[in-house]
């Protein structure tokens, strides 16, 4: 039995290492672009800093603003104006260009074009196509998917490794600082790994949503049981249920747009009256939609921030102007709900500031994981050689065995890289003898 458990443990030590060794570099890069993308509010702020607190004598209705920036950029399509914050804000109407792409057009009160901004060159958005795809589109976005899926497998895994077995607390609960060298590493390792292994969890799951695989499998198996309730209200995954063709909608809102009788400025009066939580962003009929097919035939007001427990939209009739619909947090599915949460907190827009202090200390954390794990790691290794924790020999490992399958039916890339790794292990590892001593080779410990 006991033959058997140290087995267990050598298995999910070796796991744990090739894990790290692939995880750290995204660990890293995801950790300190996801402490930035938290400050998101105060990036765009800062950004738009111009854009605020302007004179208000003379100013113009929202129908001239609109004028203005139409003229600022010949050909552009009104996608949507939002709603001034405060007074002397800007008016930022959200354009899109007849050559393709998007700008964001600043108009004074007075009506005046003050500044024309791509929203995909900013702060913000260049940091979150870091943190998503690492600037490589789709197949950049699958290799943070499979980092994200295997970081899963070695928290799980690290909190194995850690579970005391009869030890102290000391360099269980905290690190013994008045160690030195391998001992103090370690601590640091384990330690930091226990306390932050829960928040760090919550960071990686909810973040599942955005990305292609997980996503794709998850929007299917939800049509499948017919869990939907709406468009999705986040970007990721294919829908693969799809019933209409979002480009062709896009064309025929285009080439007919639908009858209106109100004027932008009596819209912008409606919306402001409703109070939606801004960034509150007032769409016309057959516009197209942040999230789902394009708008309907109506006027649409709809709150953007990221804290999505308090976003709610609100729809008008064009020809009258009265209210048709209202939709808030409450009214979604559960799952959507749940989901909702989850990228309010990955944001760091739940709690407000309190989540993003607690977000940048998630992401201080995972650093000091990846630091010191890497220093562990080529501290042990001897020259000239990967220093692999050496291979197990043949165990009945059947709960390893469960564990993995479990996972991988989870996580669809995690299963994906396994089966090749398991490939590779099989059909080329042990017909390479020299790589297989290059990569088991290590110190004594």
């Amino acid at each position: 039995m006991r033959q058997e458990a140290g087995r267990l443990y050598r298995t999910i030590w070796r796991w744990h290492f090739y894990a790290g060794l692939f995880v750290v570099p995204f660990i890293l890069l995801l950790a300190l672009t996801g402490a930035i993308y938290l400050f998101k509010p105060q990036l765009d702020a800062w950004q738009e800093r111009d854009w605020r607190g302007l004179p208000v004598a003379g100013a113009v209705t929202p129908d001239a603003q609109l004028k203005a920036a139409l003229a600022a950029v010949p050909g552009a399509t009104f996608h949507n104006f939002r709603l001034p914050a405060a007074p002397g804000d800007a008016a930022v109407i959200h354009v899109g260009l007849a050559e393709g792409g998007m700008r964001d057009i600043a108009v004074s009160p007075q009506g005046k074009v003050i500044a024309i901004d791509d929203p995909e060159a900013r702060i913000a958005a260049t940091v979150s196509r870091i943190h998503g795809s690492l600037l490589l589109g789709r197949w950049g976005g699958f290799l943070v998917e499979i980092a994200a899926s295997w970081a899963i497998l070695l928290i799980l895994s690290g909190l194995y490794l850690w579970w005391p077995r009869g030890r102290g607390l000391a360099g269980v609960l905290w690190p013994r600082l008045n160690a030195r060298g391998r001992i103090l590493w370690r601590d640091l390792h384990a330690v930091t790994g226990f306390w932050v292994s829960g928040l760090a969890l919550v960071l990686l799951v909810s973040g599942l949503p955005w990305t292609d695989g997980w996503a794709t499998a998850f929007r299917a198996v939800r049509a499948e049981l017919g869990l939907v309730q709406g468009p999705q209200q986040w970007k990721g995954g294919v829908d693969l249920h799809a019933e209409h063709d979002h480009a062709a909608m896009l064309g025929a809102a285009a080439a007919a747009p639908p009858v209106t009788g109100q004027t932008l400025t009596q819209m912008v009066a409606r919306a402001q009256a409703e109070g939606v939580p801004a960034p509150a962003i007032l769409s016309p009929p057959g516009a197209p939609a942040r999230f789902g097919p394009p708008n309907g035939n109506v006027w649409k007001v709809s709150s953007e921030t990221q804290n999505r427990p308090i976003a709610r939209s609100v729809s008008f009739d064009p020809v009258t102007g009265d209210v048709v619909s209202r939709s808030g947090f409450a009214d979604k599915h559960p799952i959507d709900r749940a989901i909702g949460y989850g990228i309010a907190w990955h944001e760091g827009q739940l709690f407000g500031w309190i989540n993003q202090l607690v977000g940048v200390a998630t992401a201080a954390a995972l650093i000091l994981l990846g630091v010191s794990g890497t220093v562990m790691w080529w501290r042990r290794r001897p020259g000239g050689s990967l220093g692999a924790p050496p291979h197990p020999g043949a165990a009945r490992l059947r709960g390893v065995a469960a564990i993995t399958l479990i996972a991988a039916a989870l996580l669809p890339m995690l299963a994906l890289s396994l089966i090749a790794v398991l490939l590779f292990d099989r059909l080329i590892l042990r017909h390479w003898p020299r790589a297989t001593q290059w990569l088991n080779r290590t110190r004594p410990a």
